[in-house]
């Protein structure tokens, strides 16, 4: 069996902020991605996605993002950084390696991939982020709802999908999507354009303003400290994301395109049924209902609650101490499974693992 000093979970902007880290630590990471390119989720999120923080605010340590540090770098920017970024590290990256299952017997590691190759380590960082696991959540009627259901994660245009039904081939018709946050807004507004489209919500949405006296938010937040304020573990239940809007977004509501209104309470065939009591035909649910962490593959280990949630305090394992996270929402700080914050995570997962495996 192959033996590695220290095997990272995912080679997206967590894995590879980690074994940065991990190597200034002088420790031997092997970073193993599922998919066929070192750039995580990213290659997946809808078409027209732009960061909420800007270019100069979305670095991983070691390279700058590059170009006019005051724009918000498109979907594909980030993309083609992360390749960059992988291509610049001084650790092996081994792509179309799906890890299926963690063990460990005597303070050794087993990685068994989809494969059938096995490989044993001394330390392991999951770092698969946030984003593999979409969340459907448990809504009245929803199974049996005759029109087209999707999760955001399925969303890539406007467009329909020409001969795949998804949307309907008529185009997307009624719209209704479930949800509040920045990935909701952004959809319904572009949607708008071509649908009927309502927000449905159990929180009204949340604006904040995406440049304050001038600057971006994230320059405040960062000079007043509070992008990396250890916040992560006093939240039970991490609150809901405001939506970062330049104007446009607010304005959109406020014309009704979209608008927004109280979560429906049921659904029959085709109907959606409001608060009101009142029905209308629904052609497309779309579900931007956020994420849970993707770490099935710890669950030989007992790492992880009942939810699937990892027992962690600010990324450290309470159940095995040579086991991290990095890229979890709420880790530590509110900017930790962001391009900005991860890098900081990664720092201190580092150099704890690193002091545990040196001790050991």
């Amino acid at each position: 069996m192959e033996q590695v000093d220290v095997a990272v979970i995912g080679g997206g902007q967590s894995g590879l902020a980690t074994a940065h880290a991990l190597r200034r630590q002088g420790l031997e990471p092997v970073i193993l991605e599922a998919s066929e390119q070192a750039s995580g989720s990213w290659p997946r999120y809808y078409d027209s996605l732009t960061l909420f923080s800007p270019a100069g605010h979305s670095s991983l340590p070691g390279l700058p993002f590059g170009g006019d540090p005051d724009r918000y770098p498109h979907r594909d920017e980030v993309v083609a950084y992360l390749l960059r970024y992988a291509d610049r590290l001084d650790a092996e990256v081994r792509t179309g390696a799906r890890v299926q299952g963690v063990s460990a017997a005597h303070g050794i590691f087993t990685l068994t991939l989809e494969s059938g190759d096995r490989i044993s380590a001394r330390g392991v960082v999951a770092a698969s982020g946030t984003f593999g696991r979409p969340y459907r959540p448990s809504l009245p009627g929803l199974e049996d709802f005759a029109g087209t259901v999707l999760h955001a994660a399925e969303y890539r245009t406007p467009r329909p999908f020409a001969g795949l039904g998804v949307p309907p081939a008529g185009g997307w018709g009624r719209v209704v999507i479930v949800g509040a946050g920045n990935s909701a807004v952004q959809i319904a507004a572009e949607l708008a354009a071509d649908a009927r489209v309502t927000l449905a919500a159990r929180h009204p949405v949340r604006f904040t303003r995406q440049r304050v006296l001038g600057r971006d938010l994230h320059r405040w937040l960062k000079a007043t400290g509070i992008d990396t304020l250890p916040v992560g573990r006093f939240l039970r239940t991490p609150p809901t994301q405001p939506v970062f809007d330049d104007g446009h977004y607010r304005a959109a509501v406020a014309a009704g395109a979209p608008d927004v209104r109280p979560m429906f309470s049921g659904i029959g065939g085709t109907k959606v049924t409001w608060a009101d009591g009142s029905t209308e035909e629904v052609d497309t649910i779309l579900l931007a209902t956020g994420y849970r962490p993707d770490l099935g593959y710890l669950r030989p280990l007992g790492a992880l609650d009942a939810d699937g949630h990892p027992r962690h305090r600010e990324g450290v394992s309470t159940t095995h101490p040579a086991l991290a996270y990095v890229g979890l929402e709420w880790q530590r700080s509110l900017s930790s499974n962001s391009l900005r914050g991860v890098g900081r995570d990664a720092a201190r997962v580092a150099g704890r693992l690193a002091a545990r495996l040196r001790a050991h």
